[in-house]
């Protein structure tokens, strides 16, 4: 195999490399836990605040809380890998791209 001594090899840097899966996924579980925290928090004020008296919008409201927040926090939850920016070292109007880790052009892949 010929390698060209003037052609430089491409060079990856650590920032474009998306974050470990096991930490989205921390992460997601984490937002997951605070959502249905809140929900519970709601439950039991919803029937705290219905023993004491409080206003039916209250009370409705914490309800309605803890009737919807599982929806949003399972959506949210299972939404997937966040996008993340990557850095760039190329100039602003460039049009290129860098290749896709693992192809080599050398070996024909």
């Amino acid at each position: 195999m010929k390698v060209n001594p003037r052609r430089r090899p491409e060079v990856y840097t650590v920032t474009d490399a998306p974050r470990p899966m096991s930490e989205d996924i921390g992460h997601r579980q984490r937002r997951y836990l605070l959502s249905m925290g809140i929900r519970t928090v709601c439950f039991v004020g919803a029937v705290v605040s219905a023993m004491a008296g409080a206003p039916l919008w209250l009370v409705g409201l914490l309800i309605v809380g803890a009737l919807f927040l599982p929806y949003i926090s399972v959506v949210f939850a299972n939404g997937g890998r966040e996008p993340v920016p990557t850095a760039r070292f190329q100039e602003p109007g460039s049009r290129e791209h860098k290749p896709v880790s693992g192809q080599r052009p050398e070996i024909g892949s």
